[in-house]
């Protein structure tokens, strides 16, 4: 959350109440068409009658209009080896730099195809991916 109470773009918090403090959740208002962050809101039973009142909260009735429309966010991040085990034909990739100079320590095939890693992380941006080109192979190996 930034100082002056707002969120940064893609971030999806916990948010809390103003007035009682509890926990805001997510909540869309139909006629409006917007979605709205609200206390968690419990059906309560009037005790005279043998229907269920409208939802109410059990504290205030505060609730305030959504800055953003996402309410979750799912980042998957992938390693190079998962994504060589995906793309399974990456050693008959034409466009990937071929070497004899790193023989596969497997199965001692002298080709490997070779990559720089996308990886956000500093300590993998510079790492070259070596994949051999031996036709049931396969192994990948870094250096």
């Amino acid at each position: 959350m930034e100082p002056d109470g707002t969120y940064e773009p893609g971030f999806v918090g916990i948010r809390f109440c103003q007035e009682c403090n509890n926990m805001l959740y997510p909540k869309e208002d139909k006629e409006n068409r917007i979605l709205l962050y609200a206390p968690h809101r419990g059906s309560l039973r009037d005790p005279l009658s043998t229907t269920l009142a409208l939802p109410q909260c059990r504290n205030c009735d505060y609730q305030q209009e959504a800055d953003n429309s996402c309410i979750y966010v799912n980042k998957i991040t992938h390693e190079v080896d998962e994504l060589t085990q995906i793309i399974a034909d990456v050693s008959q990739d034409p466009t990937l730099p071929r070497t004899e100079d790193h023989p596969c320590q497997k199965c001692g095939h002298k080709e490997a195809v070779f990559f720089q890693s996308h990886s956000a992380r500093a300590e993998d941006a510079m790492r070259l991916y070596y994949v051999c080109t031996a036709p049931h192979c396969g192994h990948r190996w870094t250096e």
